[in-house]
């Protein structure tokens, strides 16, 4: 991805911040929930969406132990090897041991280079934080937008 390119996607991401946390959301200023802001920053660098995303609850695939979220990144999105920092990249983070990974986010950086993550969660809403060591441990996959076609 270029540089130019990972800087939309922060740019796009960040313009989401404050916008309020809502379950299977995706509007900007309205409501996002952490896929709701993914598809959304989608649709600002790229257009529509690339499939439609079916209902899902908040323990979506736990009972199953399906990795419906990896699978449908690996479809669209280009896998990289984990490797902080890389803003602009799309990480994928297991929240507890032995469940599905469930939780996105995009890398970003702030002013004074530390690393941070753009995501959404429940309560907070769409917001920048750091990239604590808490949150580098549950990541288990990494991604970057795929290249524009022409």
């Amino acid at each position: 991805m270029t540089p130019e390119m990972r800087e939309e996607i922060l740019d796009v991401a960040r313009g989401w911040i404050g916008t309020p946390y809502r379950h299977q959301c995706s509007v900007k200023g309205h409501g996002a929930d952490c896929l709701g802001l993914l598809r959304g920053v989608w649709r600002e660098v790229f257009g529509a969406e690339p499939e439609a995303v079916p209902t899902y609850t908040p323990d979506w695939s736990e009972a199953s132990g399906e990795e419906r979220l990896w699978r449908a990144a690996r479809r669209y999105l280009v896998a990289v090897p984990v490797c902080l920092p890389c803003f602009g990249d799309v990480v994928l983070f297991r929240m507890r041991r032995q469940a599905v990974a469930k939780h996105v986010g995009i890398l970003s950086r702030s002013s004074g280079g530390l690393s941070t993550l753009v995501h959404a969660y429940s309560g907070k809403g769409v917001v920048e934080t750091p990239l604590t060591e808490a949150w580098i441990r549950r990541i288990v996959a990494q991604f970057e937008f795929p290249e524009r076609r022409a």
